[in-house]
């Protein structure tokens, strides 16, 4: 097997690939083993939600490696990574799967294992992740949930970015596409303090060519990609300069942080007409355009009257 990559640190940025099955496990209780149990004494019925390294695999805390070894089972988004890992932490745990596509199993996983930790692929679950569901499916059978403090993206990349950290808000994964995206984006570009988005990376260039059209281009913003790994970026400047620098492509888990418009920049102005032109044509009625034109702060009467406009002239 070869070594996995080491940090100046001397600590392994990651698994090699080598370390992952070359077939996942059954979704359910089939990965069985000693408990490894180093006198962690998590107690009774309990959730544990448990940070697991973004990208250095030394950012588990002390904490988070007791919990795992005491508790009845590991859930987990995807069994091959957490086994992989809890395998190169020495920890050997039934894992169960509860992802997007299995937490309506979650009150059963609950029962079955009174004292449970939970993991995401990387990070602190319940954050963009299925865990927030697990959270509630804990919290209506009254069992008690804990969140360890440990490894996230968006703090070190919001400190990173240079931008203000005072305020900020954060907006995980906008909608890929539509009416969503659009609102989604002219509420960010209004802003005043900073925002935090997660985006893949065969969507970065398209999001940064999406937020300098609707913030404007000059806005200031910064991507972080591999955090805490060796080929760890930031990268900072304009919106157009960003996303010229990302144009051929980039790979890595990518945290984007957007600085928030200033209080003498004129707020974005929606283009009513353009926007009830494009409804238009895509066969929305007269009420839609209208409501449509409300959401984006035209006045009631205005919207009607230029809905009826529009979709008159469109029907032409």
């Amino acid at each position: 097997m070869t070594e996995p990559d080491l940090n100046p640190a001397g600590l392994p940025d990651k698994l090699p690939d080598e370390a992952w099955p070359a077939d996942e496990p059954p979704s359910d209780d089939t990965n069985d083993g000693a408990g490894n149990d180093t006198g962690a004494d998590p107690g009774d019925a309990r959730l544990w939600l448990v940070p697991t390294p973004v990208g250095n695999l030394g950012d588990i805390t002390l904490r988070a490696l007791a919990v795992l070894r005491g508790a009845d089972a590991v859930a987990c988004e995807d069994t091959r990574r957490t086994g992989a890992l809890l395998t190169h932490l020495g920890i050997r745990k039934p894992l169960v799967r509860l992802d997007a596509h299995t937490m309506n199993r979650a009150p059963q996983v609950l029962e079955r294992h009174p004292r449970l930790a939970y993991v995401s692929d990387a990070g602190t679950p319940g954050i963009s992740d299925p865990g927030a569901e697990l959270v509630q499916a804990a919290l209506a059978a009254d069992v008690p949930v804990e969140v360890l403090p440990g490894a996230t993206a968006l703090i070190p990349a919001l400190v990173l970015s240079g931008l203000p950290a005072g305020r900020f808000t954060f907006e995980g994964f906008l909608p890929r596409s539509g009416r969503e995206r659009r609102e989604r984006l002219a509420a960010v570009a209004a802003r005043e303090e900073t925002s935090v988005l997660y985006e893949s990376p065969h969507r970065l260039h398209a999001t940064l060519q999406d937020l300098a059209a609707a913030c404007g281009e000059t806005r200031p913003a910064s991507v972080t990609r591999e955090l805490s790994k060796r080929f760890e970026e930031t990268a900072r400047g304009t919106l157009a300069e960003l996303a010229a620098h990302f144009a051929a492509g980039v790979r890595g888990e990518i945290v984007l942080v957007l600085g928030g418009r200033d209080r003498a920049e004129a707020a974005p102005q929606t283009d009513f007409a353009a926007l009830a032109r494009t409804l238009a044509e895509a066969g929305h009625s007269v009420r839609d355009i209208r409501e449509a034109l409300q959401r984006q702060g035209l006045r009631k009467n205005d919207a009607y009257t230029l809905a009826l406009q529009i979709t008159g002239s469109a029907s032409d």
